[in-house]
């Protein structure tokens, strides 16, 4: 039996279609973030039970409600007249519309401020009509929904109190270390409030999302714990209960909880636009990988390389296609996941210095960020025919023919786009392997322009002559270009 990720999902939910459960279990996080401690070695607690005490009031069940509509198929239609008339009559049809029916699910939260703000995921409350939160004393508040991102799976919610209420802080999260100490609680299985303890297992996991950031921990989460805290010894908040490895859906020691330190930005821009607010550069980008790095030249396979620079900030901020950016405002950028979390941790507006890598020379620009939430695209390209021309060569394991204007439409591609098309593959070639498909479109080859078979050749000699084992290719397919380092020996 193999184990997946298993995103939490609330407990108890109940006429949820399928999708939209497998959507409520796919993330969860929240939490947040405030002065970092000293990063010291601590013996094993004797007891946990001080700190549950001192966090308890805090942490919260929230129960949610949801109108689904009634099924519109309401089974086998009898005609009038037939044998089972009166069968339907007398009993029913099982398969009529029932009306609209109510759904609960339970889910877990935390309260970060004493005038009721409380953080939770989002599929705990996506959809809900109702959001009732319970507290660890019994009482129950209506809650309000400040502003959600799907991203992060993070919901902002308010309650209105006559007193103060008990709240947690955030804790950085990035000083948390493999092995330390931390705690869970939350509303596993609808049990009620439930504490369990264990270890950081892992630092920076990476699951499918753009913004991951997960903590692994061993301490027992399992469905309702989505949205419930993941404590420090000091009772702050550094983690968010959010999925798990499992191949029965239950606990088995892997878990995971989004970092505190990417959960406490959205909630604050949350708290104060109810929506999000990420920077945004304005380029398509790859990690430099070894070979990529080889064909540039490049001493180490570090930065993030621009496959393209369609109109906006980057563009008018005079980034190319073929640049590495290996810095952002005076740090070091590691790989392109790097990138994307500083970027989007800027403020909208911004002017940024951009360290760029530019044929073997350094080079700093100077970029206004734009808004990631305005410019993002929803539009997929779609591959276009596997075309056919009439004159084509093997080259490095493919079969290339020069682009037609006549093929531009088929495969995508503005007007004006010159280069080689692929028509046919060597399945069993580097090409291939690395993701090249018939209707690819290279349009550069060694960071020039290639608009004949006899181009490539010149910059296959050109690479050799260099010394070099590779060439670097920039290939289209539809609107997403990316480099691709082919072996020339």
């Amino acid at each position: 039996m193999t184990s997946e990720i298993t995103p939490l999902a609330p407990a108890g939910s109940r006429h949820r279609p399928v999708r939209a459960l497998m959507l409520a279990l796919a993330t969860g996080l929240a939490l947040a973030l405030a002065p970092a401690t000293p990063s010291v070695a601590r013996a094993a607690p004797d007891s946990f039970a001080d700190l549950a005490d001192m966090v308890s009031p805090a942490v919260v069940n929230i129960t949610t409600s949801t109108t689904i509509a009634a099924p519109t198929d309401g089974g086998p239609i009898v005609p009038e007249g037939s044998p089972f008339e009166d069968f339907f009559k007398r009993f029913g049809n099982p398969n009529a519309p029932r009306g609209p029916q109510r759904s609960n699910a339970l889910g877990s939260g935390f309260v970060i401020s004493e005038d009721g703000y409380i953080v939770t995921n989002n599929h705990v409350i996506e959809g809900a009509d109702e959001i009732s939160i319970e507290f660890f004393s019994g009482k129950t508040l209506d809650a309000k929904l400040i502003g959600t991102d799907p991203k992060t799976d993070i919901a902002l919610l308010k309650v209105e109190s006559d007193e103060p209420l008990p709240f947690v802080n955030f804790g950085d999260s990035n000083v948390m270390r493999v092995g330390d100490w931390v705690m869970a609680m939350g509303n596993p299985l609808g049990q009620g409030f439930s504490v369990s303890a264990g270890i950081v297992s892992a630092r920076n996991r990476e699951l499918s999302g753009t913004y991951d950031d997960f903590i692994q921990t061993d301490a027992a989460i399992n469905r309702g714990n989505s949205g419930g805290p993941l404590f420090n010894m000091d009772g702050q908040v550094i983690g968010v209960n959010t999925a798990i490895l499992s191949p029965n859906g239950g606990s088995i020691g892997i878990g995971f909880s989004m970092a505190s330190n990417v959960v406490s930005k959205v909630v604050q821009q949350l708290k104060d636009f109810g929506e999000t607010r990420r920077g945004w550069l304005g380029v398509r980008i790859q990690d430099v990988t070894p070979d990529v790095a080889e064909a540039m030249g490049l001493k180490d396979p570090k930065g993030a390389l621009v496959t393209d620079v369609p109109d906006g900030p980057a563009k008018d901020g005079g980034v190319l296609s073929g640049d590495v950016i290996v810095g952002f405002e005076g740090t070091a950028i590691s790989d392109t996941r790097d990138l994307v979390r500083r970027v989007a941790d800027a403020d909208v507006g911004k002017a940024v210095r951009l360290e760029v890598l530019r044929e073997g020379k350094t080079q700093t620009l100077l970029v206004t960020l734009g808004r990631r939430e305005e410019a993002e695209a929803t539009e997929t390209a779609a591959a276009g025919e596997d075309p056919v021309t009439p004159e084509s060569k093997d080259v490095l394991g493919m079969t290339l023919g020069v682009l037609g204007a006549d093929q531009l439409s088929d495969l995508n591609l503005p007007q004006g786009t010159e280069g080689l098309v692929v028509t046919g593959l060597d399945e069993t070639g580097e090409a291939y392997d690395k993701g090249v498909r018939a209707g690819d479109v290279i349009t550069e080859a060694g960071q020039q322009k290639v608009a004949s078979i006899a181009d490539l050749e010149a910059r296959i000699s050109e690479a050799k002559d260099a010394g070099r084992k590779s060439l670097l290719l920039l290939i289209r397919r539809g609107a997403d270009p990316r480099f691709v380092a082919l072996s020339v020996e």
